[in-house]
């Protein structure tokens, strides 16, 4: 077989900096607030508010947030990226060239583009590790990889895996992994209440993605079910599927399980409910064992290392919880990586519009 006939896979997800120092973290949250699809509102303002506001101050907190999650190979969602890429490519055989990249710094999509072109590459299939679809993380990433293939006069068919929010092949290994999280709690006896916590969006965002304008947050009940309305776009109905399907194999009652949004910024409206209050209002309950889950993230970050396992762990407890865990997301686990092979071998694709 020819170079030219081999597919090439582009492994993607969002980014982090290549160091936990306050410069690096700096470039890195200046490239991915910059975006204009991450902070939607005027670019002039966006400028001010990133440059003058955000990273000024936020850049030494993250900086200290990264250091407590930086592990001895660097930052684990780039060591689970480069991992996973490295046992996808013993999954496929020598058809594919699989590729890593991140959205916001490296590796580069650039750079993998660039490795595609060198090969020959004439097809490319996008495996990005963003379970539900948000404009902010797809619709990014899309336009991001038009400019590079634009930029390098490069004339590659690329299609885009459609999000996989409740496709089985995403939902086993996240049921496999909870189940194990369970079998290791101290209390075996005792199931401990399960919180499913997604990455927050503003409200606004969420209904710019309802092509129908009609839909998105007009009801209490319009993320209950999936319909053609928002089966494509709707980030919250996508989440609220991811945990249905994940409580439905689990054998949750609605009595044991909730959902929630972390991760806010700013003070505009965000989607509801926030999960440091969620968390806090179960302690005060009575809720003693708690497991939360973050089915958002496919590899562990600053958001599930740090936010969830460090400080939600605090604010669980110290309003009078007791036994606290967080279920790690699936990295490079070899029943994740097994559904990455059958994603690139036979997904559900939609080509890139150009």
């Amino acid at each position: 077989m020819s170079l030219k006939s081999k597919t090439g896979i582009l492994l993607l997800n969002l980014g982090t900096p290549d160091d936990p120092s306050p410069e690096s973290v700096g470039r890195y949250l200046t490239e991915f607030l910059s975006d204009p699809w991450v902070i939607d509102i005027p670019a002039p303002l966006r400028w001010i508010l990133i440059n003058w506001i955000i990273v000024p101050r936020r850049k030494f907190a993250s900086s200290e947030a990264y250091q407590k999650i930086w592990g001895k190979l660097g930052s684990p969602l780039k060591t689970a990226l480069m991992e996973a890429t490295e046992s996808l490519r013993k999954q496929l055989d020598d058809s594919y060239i699989v590729e890593p990249a991140m959205r916001y710094q490296n590796p580069s999509i650039e750079s993998a583009l660039k490795r595609f072109q060198a090969a020959g590459v004439n097809h490319i299939r996008v495996v990005h590790l963003y379970p539900q679809y948000a404009t902010a993380t797809n619709r990014s990433t899309e336009e991001k990889i038009k400019e590079l293939l634009l930029e390098l006069s490069y004339q590659a068919s690329v299609e885009v895996l459609k999000p996989y929010y409740r496709n089985p092949l995403f939902i086993g290994p996240y049921v496999n992994a909870i189940r194990e999280s369970l079998e290791r709690w101290e209390k075996p006896d005792t199931r401990p209440y399960v919180l499913f916590s997604y990455h927050g969006l503003p409200e606004r965002q969420v209904r710019k993605a309802d092509p129908s304008g009609s839909h998105c947050l007009m009801s209490g009940t319009c993320c209950d079910s999936i319909s053609p309305k928002n089966e494509a776009f709707c980030y919250r109905a996508h989440c609220f599927s991811t945990t249905r399907e994940l409580a439905r194999e689990l054998g949750l009652a609605t009595d044991q399980y909730s959902l929630s949004f972390q991760s806010r910024l700013g003070r505009t409206k965000w989607l509801d409910p926030d999960t440091v209050p969620v968390v806090q209002e179960l302690a005060k309950k009575g809720v003693k064992d708690l497991l939360v889950v973050c089915p958002a993230f496919t590899a562990d970050c600053l958001e599930t290392l740090e936010e969830i396992g460090i400080r939600l762990r605090e604010e669980f407890t110290n309003a009078g919880g007791e036994r606290f865990d967080f279920v790690r997301s699936l990295n490079a686990r070899p029943d994740w990586v097994r559904s990455l092979a059958e994603f690139s071998k036979s997904g559900d694709y939609v080509p890139l519009a150009r």
